[in-house]
């Protein structure tokens, strides 16, 4: 039996390093050309729905996260109390949300803050509103503790 050859791994090593040379140049702005190809920015309106238009979304998604995720039946009964906390809360630059919170009503009997925020074009592909939320003392992973803090504005 033949031993295998170098030759076709040290043409790839030394194919790899030189191509990896070429990169080291330094970064140039794009050219007119590349401009030309959907590169001119983000454009937001602001046009971002009302806290009322969301919670539908985040009665959906708390139920398919808790039963999914934490087999538990835990479900949004409803909402009340719900009111605009931030619009735009930093800089104009930035992705218009609207910053709202309200109280939701567990089938456990227990009313919980939900604090959550609807993002302009943050839907699935950029599509859309989307939305974030947070149900105070169910936020199982803690991907906003402490206490959904990190949900507000």
């Amino acid at each position: 039996m033949r031993a295998p050859s170098l030759k076709p791994l040290r043409f790839a090593a030394l194919l790899g390093l030189m191509f990896g040379a070429l990169s080291l140049g330094e970064a140039r702005a794009a050219n007119p050309l590349e401009l030309n190809f959907w590169l001119s920015g983000p454009r937001y309106d602001g046009a971002v729905v009302d806290c009322d238009r969301a919670l539908p979304t985040i009665a959906t998604q708390f139920w398919e996260k808790e039963s999914t995720f934490w087999n538990s039946s835990l479900k949004i009964t409803g909402f009340s109390a719900v009111r605009e906390v931030a619009f735009r809360p930093w800089q104009s630059d930035n992705i218009p949300r609207r910053y709202c919170t309200g109280e939701a009503m567990l089938n456990d009997g227990k009313m919980r803050k939900v604090h959550f925020s609807i993002i302009e074009d943050g839907g699935f592909a950029g599509y859309g509103n989307g939305v974030e939320w947070c149900v105070v003392g169910v936020d199982r992973n803690w991907a906003y503790n402490p206490a959904c803090r990190a949900a507000k504005p």
